[in-house]
């Protein structure tokens, strides 16, 4: 009698473990999530990002006319 009430414990055990672990559709769905949060935070930094780039962009444009400026004037005879 003591060996069969070890099997049930051990088979009601088992269904317990068994109806703990999640479905394909629960872990689909938290994985689903995560990337949610995670393509957000790229997208931020991203952006992020593209803001630093058209700053430099704006830098890059600003010291061209100086460079053209300094070129001319080596060309005119060194006037500096």
């Amino acid at each position: 009698m003591a060996v069969k009430k070890k099997t049930v414990a051990k088979k009601v055990v088992a269904k317990k473990k068994v109806a703990k672990m999640p479905s394909a559709d629960q872990k689909m769905a938290v994985h689903e999530a995560e990337c949610a949060l995670r393509y957000k935070s790229i997208e931020e930094r991203l952006e992020a990002g593209s803001k630093k780039f058209d700053k430099l962009e704006r830098l890059v444009w600003g010291i061209y006319p100086l460079i053209i400026m300094l070129f001319i004037v080596e060309k005119l005879g060194g006037v500096l």
